[in-house]
């Protein structure tokens, strides 16, 4: 889809699409609200990139990525963010397991983050893109694969909310939205706005830190990411 056709969320919030890279789940509205500032649980099991928490306001924390490295796909053209981030996954998961040009095994990481530019309507494709978290290990010089490209993001900041359960299309828009609702207001509303701006390929990100077998405890966060030139003050 053109460009000219992408707006920021402020003007799509009530028809934002989202949901897991698993299949919804008749269990997904049991998982229980994420506690926000809560560091990932599965990030006490595998790798995670570090952040910094330099701030928090009712419903967000502002964090300070440190450089992390991501394999990513392809843009991913779908209506569903359940079907393109399976489809990324996928991809993705063939990667770790050995195919790529180095035929290396690469040892899971978390979050699994899915970058999305919501379309101008309901039946209009999304774009979205999926990445792995490189492990440090791994960083000098990741293995490349057809299909998929390396995004370095140097030193980077996010507005985060975190929530639990499945992530399901119907409602992970709801929770993009009630971030850039928190946000109203506070030192970092400019800030994000500007982000969007500057990057409309990402309006914003969908991290999901368990495997799709993980029924309790999920942690699942929405970023909105800017860099600090772009915050007008703290």
């Amino acid at each position: 889809m053109a460009a000219s056709l992408r707006r920021p969320l402020s003007s799509i919030i009530p028809i934002l699409l989202l949901a897991n890279f698993a299949l919804p789940s008749p269990l997904a509205a049991d998982g229980a609200a994420a506690t926000l500032g809560s560091y990932p649980p599965t990030c006490e099991r595998i790798e995670c990139p570090s952040y910094d928490v330099i701030d928090g306001g009712n419903g967000y924390e502002i964090r300070r990525y440190n450089s992390p490295v991501w394999m990513s796909t392809s843009t991913i053209e779908d209506i569903s963010f359940v079907n393109a981030t399976r489809i990324g996954f996928l991809l993705l998961f063939d990667y770790i397991d050995g195919k790529n040009e180095y035929g290396e095994k690469i040892e899971m990481t978390a979050p699994v983050i899915t970058q999305v530019s919501p379309s101008d309507g309901p039946f209009c494709a999304s774009s979205f893109i999926v990445s792995f978290y490189v492990p440090k290990n791994n960083q000098a010089d990741p293995p490349p694969a057809e299909g998929l490209h390396v995004q370095k993001w140097g030193v980077k900041y996010a507005a985060v909310r975190q929530f639990g359960g499945f992530v399901l299309d119907s409602s992970v828009g709801e929770e993009a939205a009630a971030l850039y609702a928190s946000l109203q207001g506070s030192n970092w509303a400019s800030a994000v706005d500007q982000g969007q701006k500057g990057d409309p390929t990402s309006v914003y990100t969908v991290a999901q830190y368990n495997s799709p077998f993980e029924f309790t405890g999920r942690v699942n966060e929405i970023w909105m990411m800017f860099d600090m030139e772009e915050k007008s003050a703290v």
